[in-house]
This record gives C-alpha cells, structure tokens and sequence, in this order.
C-alpha cells in the first residue's frame, strides 16, 4: 500500500494536471507530484488552479488546504462527499440534542490526561515544581467533570486546564519562549505564534481524516456548531493537541531546532513564524503524526493520524450504538 502524503507549497504558482500527475510550476520550473499517493494539499503562498485541476484532484479524494500570509488558517477544498449517511446525520443531530455534555465531557478529560503525560515526562526529568499541576489535572479535573454540567461550564473547565498547562511552560521552556496569556489572531509572541500555526495544521489535518468517514463535521459537541467552519474537526483535534502540537513545539525548542533571530518575522516582533521557521515546525509535525505506536487492542501498528480516525469511528459507535465514547489517550495507546 502507497504512503499517503500531504504536499506543502510555500511560493507563489500555479497547479494543473500534467498527466495522472499533479503539476506545480513556479519561476524555478515544474515539479511533479504522484496523484496516487498523495492525499492533501497545503498552499501557504498564492496559488491558482482552474476547474479542470479541481475536477481532478475531486476524483481522487484530495483536500487542499488554504493559509493566509500571516501562517492562518484560511480554508479548505473539499471534494464532493462520497461517504454520506442520512441516518448517521439524524443519529448525530439527535446526540448534539440529547447527550451533547457526555461527548464535550469526555473530550474535555482527555485533554487533561494527555496534557498530564505530557508534564510527567518533564516532572519525570527533575522539573519537580509541576506537581502540584499535575495533581490538580489527576484528581480536581475528574472531579469536577463528574458533577452535572452545562455546556458553558464544561468550557469553563477546559479553560482552566489550558490556562493552567500555559502556565507550566515556565519549569521547563527558556524564558524567551514563555507568554503571559494564549493570543490567537494576531499572535503577540512567538510562543503563541507556534501554538496557532500547530493548531491550523493539526485542524486541517483533522478535515481531511473526517472526510473519509460518514459524519457529518459541522454537528458538534464541545466547540458550538456554526457556520463557516467543521466544527467536529475541531472537537477532535483537542484531545491530540498536547500529544502532536504542543509536544512538537517543546521539543524543537528545548533541542534547540527553533531560534527566535533566526525563524521568526523581526519586522513583526518575532510573532510570526518565517518560512524557515514553518518547514521546521512542518517537518517535525509530519514525523510526529505520522509516528507508529502498536495500538494494544488493534494489536498492530498504526499513527498518530490513522488515531484521529479511530476516534471518529468511535463517536459512530456512541451515535449508533450508544457504546462509551472515550478519545484517545496517551497513556494506553487508544
């Protein structure tokens, strides 16, 4: 079976089919990529493409994602549905209703238990002050979950476990990558910068795993269903931020891949990832959600990005057959 592969474009070109192949020709020439193995597409410059190139590539599944100059999130194609369930659809519609909190709860748990492995191993290694945030994320976090909850207060319990992984930063990330608060749009230092261009990735990556599945990504759970957005994608996507996103961007720093001068914008106070910075934060992302683990049920060897799916096959299994829907977890592997 062909690896399948997401292509990052980074100049200004145009795409078009060459053959059975995807074209990309730029000042520099044409480069040719296989259409077989390919599965997304990621344009982080401006790109042009005409009708017959999204017919194409429609055909053969494949999602381009868009990024706007400043490294946001933008958009996505998304090729006609092929995997479409009416009854899933009123299935899902009908849990948004009825078992809403269940879900948002237990994506919301998993966030803290992957966010605790994540400070373990740092509390492991000596960076013994983190205790008392992990003893707040194992035992106070389960124990507020468990009471009854409205949405508003099951994201008021997820902020205070982002907040309170934010403020950890500071036993084991040197201080010029530290930050006062999470800043989204536009990121006010480069530690935020990296967090929302991770984010952007993984949630992009998160569509096009969602794609191939029958649920429907704009009925969600913990994140409101709105307009304009797969809100689904982004439910999905938290419970692997600790795990892809953030534990990507320690290492780089801490082994001292990312350097402020060197991979951040100067003219915009160095919170803005340049080029360089991207493709390292890129490749790193790409070898950690593509990383192999043996999944203990499974009892074979899968990635973090075919775990993504798992996950969306278990929340078929809660809407359709009302089985315990639990994301993935660090810890155990599934």
């Amino acid at each position: 079976m062909a690896k399948e592969h997401a292509r990052y474009i980074f100049s200004m070109g145009e795409l078009h089919r060459k053959d059975n192949s995807i074209a990309f020709r730029n000042e520099k020439g044409s480069t040719y990529l296989p259409i077989e193995d390919t599965r997304e597409l990621y344009c982080f410059n401006e790109v042009s493409f005409n009708t017959k190139f999204l017919d194409f590539i429609s055909k053969a599944g494949i999602c381009i994602h868009f990024f706007n100059y400043y490294g946001f999130y933008s958009g996505t194609y998304y090729p006609k549905e092929q995997l479409i369930s009416g009854r899933l659809t009123v299935k899902q519609s009908g849990a948004y209703l009825h078992k809403r909190t269940t879900v948002a709860k237990s994506i919301v748990q998993a966030i803290a238990d992957n966010i605790y492995e994540i400070l373990y191993h740092y509390y492991r290694h000596g960076k013994k002050a983190l205790k008392p945030t992990l003893d707040w994320l194992k035992n106070d976090v389960e124990q507020m979950l468990s009471k009854p909850l409205d949405i508003k207060q099951i994201l008021f319990v997820e902020g205070q476990i982002w907040q309170e992984f934010y403020l950890s930063f500071k036993h084991f990330l040197p201080s010029d990558f530290l930050m006062n608060k999470r800043v989204k749009r536009p990121p006010d230092n480069p530690m935020n910068a990296l967090i929302s261009f991770g984010n952007s990735l993984l949630y992009a990556k998160t569509i096009s795993m969602l794609y191939h599945t029958h649920l429907n990504q704009s009925i969600s759970f913990l994140h409101e269903p709105s307009e304009g957005r797969f809100s689904l994608s982004l439910d999905l996507s938290e419970a692997f931020k600790p795990i892809i996103v953030f534990r990507t961007i320690f290492e780089l720093i801490n082994n001292k891949k990312l350097n402020i001068a060197k991979h951040f914008d100067k003219k915009l106070n160095y919170a803005l990832l340049n080029n360089d910075g991207r493709k390292i934060l890129i490749n790193a992302f790409e070898n950690r959600i593509n990383e192999k683990f043996l999944h203990p049920k499974l009892k074979r060897r899968m990635t973090y990005k075919n775990a993504i799916k798992i996950d969306a096959y278990k929340l078929i299994k809660f809407i359709m057959e009302e089985r315990e829907f639990k994301p993935f977890r660090l810890k155990e592997k599934l």
